[in-house]
């Protein structure tokens, strides 16, 4: 498992992009038959890909829980949330099989103990992306199609930000510990999301990119407002984003990412909003 420490905003100013890379971006999620973890001390978040192919997966593959949770089993004192951002797949939560399809969602509960992953079909594999937080209780695991997201459009072709917001793992939608998630679409033509920025003090973010098409980026904003730095971010990869940093980006072409958040509160309107014009 790759563990990252906690980095603070005044370090970061004298960060080259090697460093920046390093500490905040995660990649190769996505390898045949194992469980990619990256585990980090910003609110002990962790992210996970998987993408079996040939067998069944356990999330636990290759972890030693003890070692690394302090616990007999991953979710003992977790919560965890996944999407497929592949081929059609299924997840096994203690014995009772969900099917997910592309960019459905599951929310599994703390003291779910066996957690197994499977593709439909070997040629066409499922990646499942996940996040997972500390949970103190258990809430019930539950199955969000795409279809059923509670769907929030927003933004304007004008400002090349027309998008909509999936809300899944959301206080509107299912009650969570502390776990948020969606799925925000841009639609072509558009290549900004979250712009005014913002930052959440008492939450911290993690976002991953997909459908990002074959030789295009994404160029991600973090860092203070006025302190503002980018890492260049192609498909199927992930960024830390620390609560005092903003999480914004602009792609060279239109591109869909999942949000993740966990920390202190599930209160959407407790951020900190910053305008372009106070952007440095």
């Amino acid at each position: 498992m790759d563990i990252r420490y906690s980095a603070n905003q005044r370090d970061f100013k004298r960060y080259t992009t090697e460093e920046v890379r390093r500490e905040f971006l995660i990649s190769k999620l996505y390898l045949p038959d194992t469980v990619q973890a990256v585990y980090s001390h910003v609110d002990r978040m962790v992210t996970f890909g998987c993408m079996p192919v040939d067998e069944a997966v356990p999330l636990d593959k290759g972890i030693a829980c003890m070692q690394t949770f302090g616990t007999e089993y991953v979710l003992e004192r977790r919560e965890l949330g996944i999407f497929n951002i592949g081929g059609a797949g299924s997840v096994e939560a203690d014995g009772v099989v969900y099917q997910l399809g592309f960019q459905d969602c599951l929310y599994v509960s703390k003291g779910t103990r066996e957690v197994l992953f499977r593709s439909a079909d070997p040629a066409r594999p499922a990646k499942f992306y996940m996040v997972s937080a500390p949970a103190h209780k258990a809430c019930k695991t539950t199955f969000i199609s795409i279809a059923d997201a509670k769907k929030k459009p927003v933004g304007d072709t004008a400002t090349a930000n027309k998008r909509v917001i999936n809300q899944f793992i959301h206080p509107d939608v299912l009650e969570t510990c502390q776990l948020s998630m969606g799925l925000t679409q841009l639609e072509p033509g558009n290549v900004w999301n979250t712009m005014p920025a913002h930052t959440h003090e008492r939450r911290m973010e993690i976002y991953t990119y997909f459908g990002i098409p074959e030789g295009q980026a994404v160029f991600h904003m973090m860092g203070e407002g006025q302190e503002t730095r980018h890492i260049l971010v192609h498909n199927e990869e992930a960024v830390i984003s620390p609560s005092w940093s903003i999480h914004s980006g602009c792609g060279t072409a239109a591109y869909t990412f999942i949000w993740a958040m966990g920390g202190e509160n599930q209160t959407f309107d407790d951020m900190d909003h910053i305008a372009i014009g106070d952007l440095r």
